[in-house]
Parts: C-alpha cells; structure tokens; sequence
C-alpha cells in the first residue's frame, strides 16, 4: 500500500500534465472541441480507482502466489529474461480478462467505465474500474505460475504494464508502420473504444495486438469509416461513482422483473447486452442504433460552473496527494476515513456538474464530514507542518465550498429551469 501510494505521489502529476498537454494540444494546433466537464469526469474516475487500489479493496477469488505454490514446474530465478516472461505472461491474460470483461454481462460491469467517454484522449485512459472488487482472472496467469515466474517479478511487472497502457488513447498519432504488427497502438485501440458495428468488441490487446491476430478479434482501423466513441447505452451523466454501477443497476432490477426463472439467472452470464425479452419490452432503455447520428452527452453549464468544478477537481487533488503522503502515519480507520471523504468528494462535485439539485445537499455532508475530521483532530493530516495559515484554509474551504455550490443549486440551475420552462410553455403556444 505504502509503496504504490509513493509511487502515485509522482505518477499522478505526471498522468495529469500529459493529460493537459494534449489537450491544449488538440485545442490551439488542432483546433478541437475541448469538453472540460468530460476531462474533469475522467481524471476524477482515476481518483476514484487510485484509491480503491491504495485502500486494497478488493478480493482475489485466486491469487498468483497461490497458483505458484501449487502448479509451479519448475523455478526460475530473477533475471531480465524472466522479467520478459512475466510481461508476456501478464499480456497474455490481460487479453483474456479483457475479452471476458467485454463479452459476458456481468463482467462488463467492471469494465464500463473506461468505455463511457463518448471522446477518445489520454484523459480517458484513467476511467478505470473501482467495481471490479472480486477479481477473477488470475486464472489466466497460470502459464507464468507452471513456469515458476517468481511473484515479487509479477509485482515488478504488473504496475509497468498498466502504466504503459496509458499513451495509445490519442488521436494525435496515426498508423506507426511495422509496429503496428506487433504492439498495440493508438490505431488499433481507437477501433477498440468505437461503438461502429465493425468495431464493437475488437482488439482488445493491451500490449502486444498479436494476441487478437491469433485468436480472432483483431480489426484495422478503416480509413474510410471513423471510430466513434462511447457505448451503446450511454451512461449520461459526469459522475464516475454512478458509472461504475448503472450496468449492475441495471442487471438487479432485469433480474427482479424477468418472469422466467431462468431469465434471472442467464441475465449474468449471457452475452453483454441481453436483456430477458419481456423485461426489454416492458422496461425499455436507451439505445444507440445509428452511431453516427446521436447526440453526445454535453449539457450546456455556465462557465462560472466550469471553473468552479476545476476548484473542485483541484482542491481534490490536492487532498488526495495529502492522503499519499500521509499514508505511513495514518491508522486503519483514519485511512478509511479520509478515503471515505475522498469519494464523497468526487460524488458531490460531479453530481453538480451533472447540474443535479440534490447537489448542495451532497456537498453539505461531505464538508460537515470533513470539519468532522478536521476538529476531531485539530489539524488536516500533517498540515500544520506547513503552517498556520495553510492548516486554516482547509476549514475555510469547506465553508465556503457549501456556499458557492449553494448559489449554482439555488440561483443558477433554478434560473436555468425557469427560462427551460418558459421555452417550453412558449413552444407549446
């Protein structure tokens, strides 16, 4: 925990400079549509996953350690050969899990997240899942465990790989020639993130494409048919903690309302997307059916909202760096305190970004649960350390953020409904 929570103390600035970097990019030399409330949804969904990682939430049904213990060959010592077989090894069943992620209902879940952008950039690549609290692919680590593939090399390597996955969501980087055989690149995965019928479900390599050319998923990008992003059954709205769990919504209630016992049990494990087919008639939900005419998620906000929600998504950040620093001195229950406050932190701030009125009531909790914390303990987690004055802001901003979220449910979003109103009643005329 302490270790990957050092790491993040650098990665995360890193991630987000990359992040703006192509984003202004695309803005002054491209000059493209530049969706702030999409960004901020994205890095706020790596908030999210960072901490459900830190915290070791989760639960491994089978863990490597145990498979290597049990069906290991043979064993191999810590070499730069074996490193290259651990990351093949990892490849090979990141491939599988991500397959499975994307063709069985329930599975899909946990992957959703990272599809729900309807735009492709390196902002999307941090949509990652914190629903995925049971994992069940270890499984497909089992050629590295009957190699003897120590697990300290699995370790080294697991982070590695994820964190190289990172720079091929970006349109900025056409076909790459010969390596376009051999590894995934931004080509191959702008077809893997598109809803076009040709697309959907493809490629879904992580490091090496060849996994797809072998076992059949693999698809060129066309030069005549542009992806378009997102899924079929768009998600609609900023906030990343309701993304993770609509599909699973979703899932229960088809589950409830199928008639047919065995309806309520296939629902899980048939194709992603199957609905039992009296619980769709009755209970319709939106579908995309023409990717190339629906309109994207992107309601009309004021940019005083926008710059508010970056206040928002800074101060965050910011805490969040705190919570990594402050890792080795903190108790279990004070790390799940504060990581606690970190979520409802996301929840509140894209929930107004949703323009949702529930959003000062939200926004209310999370500050009186953070003062809670701040009295309990005189201080922010180690900030007096840098002084009075900087000790002191923290209660200010939760005071102060009640108040201004207050004037954009009260003021703003009820002036807006009023004039959505009156458009209405006068079209209606």
């Amino acid at each position: 925990m302490e270790t990957y929570a050092q790491i993040l103390i650098y990665a995360s600035p890193a991630f987000f400079l990359l992040v703006m970097g192509e984003k202004l990019y695309g803005k002054y030399v491209k000059g493209d549509d530049f969706k702030w409330m999409d960004m901020i949804s994205s890095l706020s969904s790596g908030y999210t996953n960072t901490l459900k990682d830190v915290l070791g939430i989760g639960l491994s049904l089978l863990t490597y350690v145990w498979l290597y213990e049990k069906v290991a060959l043979i064993h191999i010592e810590f070499t730069w050969l074996n490193v290259l077989i651990a990351f093949i090894a990892l490849d090979f069943a990141g491939y599988w899990g991500h397959r499975l992620n994307h063709q069985i209902n329930f599975f899909w879940n946990q992957h959703l997240v990272h599809h729900s952008s309807e735009e492709f950039n390196l902002a999307c690549a941090l949509r990652q899942s914190i629903s995925d609290l049971i994992k069940f692919f270890t499984i497909f680590l089992l050629p590295a465990a009957l190699l003897g593939v120590d697990p300290t090399i699995i370790a080294i390597v697991a982070p590695i790989h994820l964190f190289a996955q990172f720079w091929y969501h970006t349109t900025y980087i056409r076909k790459m020639g010969w390596l376009e055989k051999i590894i995934v690149t931004p080509s191959h995965h702008r077809v893997h993130h598109a809803i076009n019928p040709i697309y959907i479900d493809k490629n879904h390599g992580q490091i090496f494409i060849f996994w797809d050319k072998w076992f059949g998923t693999f698809q060129e990008e066309l030069p005549d048919i542009p992806p378009v992003y997102g899924i079929t059954r768009p998600v609609r709205t900023w906030n990343p903690i309701k993304i993770n769990y609509q599909h699973l919504w979703l899932l229960m209630k088809d589950a409830y309302r199928a008639k047919n016992w065995k309806d309520k049990f296939r629902v899980w494990y048939m194709p992603t997307g199957w609905r039992p087919k009296d619980v769709e008639e009755k209970y319709p939900e939106f579908k995309i059916d023409d990717p190339y005419n629906f309109e994207k998620y992107n309601p009309s906000i004021s940019k005083n909202l926008q710059a508010w929600s970056w206040v928002q998504f800074i101060v965050t950040f910011t805490f969040l760096m705190i919570f990594f620093t402050a890792i080795p001195e903190l108790e279990i229950r004070e790390l799940f305190m504060y990581g606690f406050f970190l979520f409802f932190s996301v929840y509140a701030y894209t929930e107004l970004m949703d323009m949702n009125p529930n959003a000062f009531w939200q926004e209310l909790l999370k500050n009186g649960f953070g003062l809670f914390i701040y009295l309990q303990h005189g201080t922010w987690f180690g900030m007096e350390q840098m002084g009075l004055a900087w000790n002191v802001l923290v209660p200010i901003y939760f005071v102060s953020a009640t108040l201004v979220t207050g004037y954009f449910v009260f003021v703003e979003l009820r002036d807006t409904q009023t004039i959505s109103i009156l458009g209405q009643q006068k079209s209606a005329a």
